[in-house]
C-alpha cells in the first residue's frame, strides 16, 4: 500500500472521508469485518477450549502486545522490560515473528532498533517463536523470555500478558479489521491480559483517560493493573555519527518522513522540541527504503528548503546515507517514561519472574 493509499484508507476507516462511496465502502469494509470476527472467535476458543495446544518452555515469558494493528509504542516498551531484567543480571532473551525482515534472515527495523539500544540482549526473529524459545533456553541459557507482539500469539504459554492501549487511538475506531484496526474483538483481548498499560498517555486529555480506564474496566471482566506512560525523545542521533543536541533543534525548519503505524505522533514529538516542520511524508509501517523512495526523498529534502531531515530511529536503522538533499539526516530515538504505576508494573515483572523460576 502506498502513502497515498494508506492515507486514504485511515481517512475512510477513522469517517473522515465522507459521501455515498465513503458510505458504501465502509459497509463492505464492515462485512468483511464480519468474517474476520468468526475466524478470530474460533481460533481463540480453540486455544481456551484445548484443541490447540500450548508450549511450555523452562523459562518465564512476558508477553507484550496489542489489540490493534501497528503503533501503540511496543518497542520502547519491550526495551524498557528487557532493561530491567538485564540490569538485575538476569540473562534475556526478546522473540518475535520479525514482520518485515528479509528474506534471506536478516533482522527487521524493530530488530536492529533493539540491537543499537541493547546490543547485548539476544533477539530471535522467526515465525515459530516456540521453537525460537527452545533455542533461547537450551543454547542461549535465557532466564526470561519476552515475547514481542504476543498478545494474539497463543501457542506459547507466558507468565504475564501486557497489553498495550494508545491513548490517542486506543480501540482501532471500534472495528475489527479490515473496517477498522482491531486484531481480535476488544473484550477477548482484555480478559487475557494481566497488564493494562496506556501509552502516549499525556496527549489527551484527564476526560479522555477516564473514559478509556472506564470502558476497559467494563469489558474486562476482573480488575486488572493499570499503567500510564509517554514516549519522550531521549537523544538526536545523526546519521552521520555528528554531535547534536535534541535542545539544537529549537526553531530549525524540519522535513520529516517516516514508516510508522503512528506517523502523527512521530511529529508531535518532533514539535515538541520545538522544531518547525514544514514538509512531511509518511510511508506505511515495517516501509523498506528502495533507491527510488531515496532519490525521492533527498528531491524532495531539497526542494523543501528544510535545515536538516528527521525521521524515526526504526526508520534510520534501514537507511544507508548520512544525507539527504544536501541536508543531515538525524532520527528522534524515543524512549519509554512511566507516569502511573511504576511501583506496580515492577513489582508485577518482578513477581512473573520469581513464580515461574520457584
Amino acid at each position: 500500500m502506498s502513502p497515498a493509499q494508506l492515507k486514504t484508507y485511515f481517512h475512510l476507516i477513522s469517517g473522515r472521508s465522507r459521501g455515498p462511496f465513503a458510505f458504501m465502502a465502509r459497509s463492505l469494509l464492515a462485512i468483511a469485518s464480519g468474517g474476520y470476527a468468526i475466524a478470530t472467535f474460533l481460533r481463540n476458543k480453540s486455544y481456551d477450549w484445548n484443541f490447540n495446544k500450548t508450549v511450555t518452555v523452562n523459562a518465564p515469558i512476558i508477553s507484550i502486545g496489542n489489540a490493534t494493528t501497528g503503533g501503540t509504542g511496543k518497542t520502547p516498551m519491550v526495551e524498557y522490560v528487557a532493561r530491567h531484567f538485564r540490569d538485575q543480571g538476569r540473562m534475556v532473551s526478546i522473540l518475535s515473528r520479525g514482520y518485515g525482515s528479509s528474506e534471506h534472515g536478516g533482522m527487521n527495523d524493530e530488530g536492529l532498533l533493539l540491537y543499537q539500544n541493547l546490543p547485548d540482549v539476544p533477539h530471535l526473529q522467526g515465525p515459530d517463536r516456540a521453537a525460537l524459545a527452545q533455542v533461547a533456553v537450551e543454547e542461549l541459557l535465557s532466564e526470561l523470555l519476552i515475547l514481542d507482539d504476543g498478545l494474539q500469539h497463543r501457542r506459547l504459554r507466558r507468565s504475564l500478558d501486557i497489553l498495550l492501549i494508545d491513548a490517542t487511538n486506543p480501540f482501532g475506531f471500534g472495528w475489527l479489521l479490515p473496517r477498522g484496526l482491531l486484531r481480535e474483538p476488544l473484550k477477548q483481548a482484555l480478559r487475557r491480559a494481566d497488564v493494562i498499560l496506556l501509552t502516549r498517555s499525556d496527549l489527551v486529555t484527564d476526560q479522555a483517560r477516564t473514559a478509556i480506564r472506564t470502558k476497559v474496566n467494563r469489558l474486562s471482566g476482573s480488575p486488572k493493573l493499570w499503567v500510564e506512560s509517554a514516549h519522550k525523545p531521549v537523544e538526536l542521533l545523526m546519521a552521520d555519527r555528528s554531535e547534536m543536541a535534541l535542545s539544537d533543534l529549537n526553531n530549525k525548519t524540519v522535513a520529516i518522513f517516516s514508516g510508522l503505524g503512528n506517523p502523527a505522533a512521530f511529529r508531535q514529538s518532533v514539535e515538541q522540541l520545538g522544531a518547525k516542520v514544514i514538509a512531511e511524508q509518511s510511508f506505511p509501517d515495517h516501509h523498506p527504503y528502495s533507491e527510488a523512495d531515496l532519490a525521492s526523498l533527498s528531491r524532495w529534502v531539497a526542494a523543501s528548503g528544510a535545515d536538516l531531515a528527521l525521521t524515526s530511529q526504526k526508520d534510520l536503522v534501514k537507511l544507508p546515507i548520512e544525507q539527504l538533499g544536501g541536508k543531515p539526516l538525524g532520527a528522534i530515538r524515543i524512549g519509554l517514561h512511566i507516569l502511573q504505576g511504576k511501583a506496580e508494573l515492577l513489582k508485577a515483572l518482578d513477581q512473573a519472574f520469581a513464580a515461574s523460576t520457584s
